[in-house]
């Protein structure tokens, strides 16, 4: 079975981060997204390798947030992938506007925070050791400028989170891959792409950093993989 390039990229993170072990059991975050729809194609052909063998299961949250949700045809589309790629996909439905408190605000930061609580609790309830979510490299440093510009902090999505409280890891296989490379494999594909289109949010902002990472590396995706190197090849002698 010959290697598309995300399966050779996605190899590659595995291999530098340790992303996968031997009985791992895996639950994906399944949102009908390019980046999930791309992560499950590509995981579940690489569970057939066996090297090492891994199980793994998709879990789709569907919530009562307005233009957040998908349509019946397309959901009914992403199961028959998923059936097609040897995946279980199970769907649940959180009430995540009815849980805001009075005078809290919707916002894309208490919605991402509900659905991950929800994937940790049906993850430590069904037995899996790792969460895989669909981040890829842009959604990587989009976050880093975030954090520095908006916190003060060194701080990002790590391609494989360790939980000091619970135990399940979130691993991000997609870590060195450009959002661009995926939305084209995508369309070469024909996959069905959902997004969040609920007024709530505050996605324009994080689309504004993109765009900033975009004028910062001139496009370039080798500019990118360099400053996710950086992480990890920090000179302490030079730094305030």
């Amino acid at each position: 079975m010959a290697l598309t390039h995300i399966e050779k990229l996605i190899a590659k993170a595995v291999l530098d981060y340790r992303l996968l072990e031997a009985g791992d059991r895996i639950l994906l975050g399944a949102s009908g997204g390019k980046d999930s729809t791309t992560l499950a194609w590509a995981l579940g052909r690489r569970k057939k390798w066996n090297a090492p063998a891994f199980e793994i299961e998709a879990l789709r949250i569907a919530s009562d947030v307005p233009g957040g949700g998908m349509p019946g045809a397309a959901a009914q589309r992403l199961a028959a992938l998923y059936e097609e790629w040897g995946i279980p996909l199970y769907t649940m439905e959180v009430p995540i506007v009815e849980r805001l408190k009075p005078g809290q605000r919707m916002s894309c930061y208490w919605c991402s925070t509900q659905r991950r609580t929800e994937l940790l609790r049906y993850a430590m309830a069904h037995g899996f050791n790792k969460i895989a979510l669909g981040h890829h490299l842009d959604d990587v440093l989009a976050t880093l400028l975030m954090n520095m510009t908006k916190k003060g902090e060194l701080a990002t999505m790590p391609p494989r989170l360790k939980y000091d409280k619970y135990p399940v890891e979130i691993i991000r296989p997609l870590v060195l891959v450009s959002e661009e490379t995926i939305r084209g494999f995508a369309r070469e594909m024909g996959w069905l792409q959902i997004t969040c289109s609920c007024g709530y949010g505050d996605d324009g902002e994080r689309k504004e950093y993109q765009r900033r990472l975009d004028v910062l590396t001139a496009g370039s995706v080798d500019a990118k993989r360099l400053m996710l190197k950086s992480l990890s090849n920090i000179k302490e002698d030079y730094l305030a």
